[in-house]
């Protein structure tokens, strides 16, 4: 049997054991311990969260790489909010079937005679607004708000095309759309030059007036003036 006496001593109680003893013979110490790994460098103490942290090290840091990402993926949500609300306004506006609505009020910049701005929406293919030059405009009123899905318009004297261009027509539209609280909102239209209804998705939540403004005219010439037939409103179902 090896001599007791000699060898290593004990970290523990530091009696001697011999060379071949895992344990000390006195207390049971382990005489002969792993290695402990190394540490980690900090930047490997971020990520995953449960990785092992050395001592003292990367705990801040890591702190402060997962505040800035909470705060990145704040930002991207409210910057992304609208989009994302107008993404399903507009899912809604697809899905549901539209209804028309009609105006309580419907006022003119200015109209020839015999030819008033209520023709636009007397549901007649024969009668039409007489606007005298480029830059009248005609404003529709609603007796409460409404989310806007689309709009009709039915350009020149008449849906027949033998009678469609006796007056000359704009081809273009400013449609300028105000909401219950004041917000504005602005759109080109430009028209085909040929009778009939002509579509426009808008998709506008609340809104209460909206004033169409008659640009870039096709046929104007001396003893004629601008026409516009029908225009039709549309809201969500």
């Amino acid at each position: 049997m090896p001599d007791e006496g000699a060898g290593v001593p004990c970290p523990a109680c530091g009696a001697l054991n011999s060379p071949d003893r895992r344990f000390c013979r006195r207390c049971a110490t382990v005489l002969n311990p792993a290695a402990k790994p190394a540490p980690l460098p900090w930047w490997r103490t971020m990520w995953p969260l449960r990785r092992r942290v050395r001592a003292g090290s990367g705990r801040a840091a890591r702190l402060l790489v997962i505040l800035a990402v909470l705060a990145a993926a704040c930002a991207g949500g409210l910057l992304l909010l609208p989009a994302g609300r107008a993404l399903v306004e507009d899912t809604r506006d697809k899905m549901s079937k539209a209804k028309p609505v009609t105006p309580v009020a419907v006022e003119a910049s200015a109209e020839v005679p015999r030819h008033p701005a209520t023709n636009t929406t007397d549901g007649l293919s024969n009668r039409y607004w007489g606007a005298p030059a480029p830059g009248a405009s005609v404003t529709y009123t609603f007796r409460k708000p409404f989310r806007l899905v689309d709009l009709i318009i039915t350009n020149g004297a008449s849906t027949s095309p033998e009678s469609y261009p006796h007056q000359a027509r704009a081809l273009r539209l400013d449609l300028e759309v105000t909401t219950q609280d004041g917000e504005r909102h602005h759109k080109e239209l430009t028209l085909s030059d040929k009778p009939g209804p002509q579509t426009f998705p808008t998709g506008i939540s609340d809104a209460k007036t909206i004033r169409l403004t008659l640009r870039s005219p096709a046929g104007l010439t001396r003893g004629r003036h601008l026409a516009l037939g029908e225009v039709e409103f549309f809201a969500r179902g």
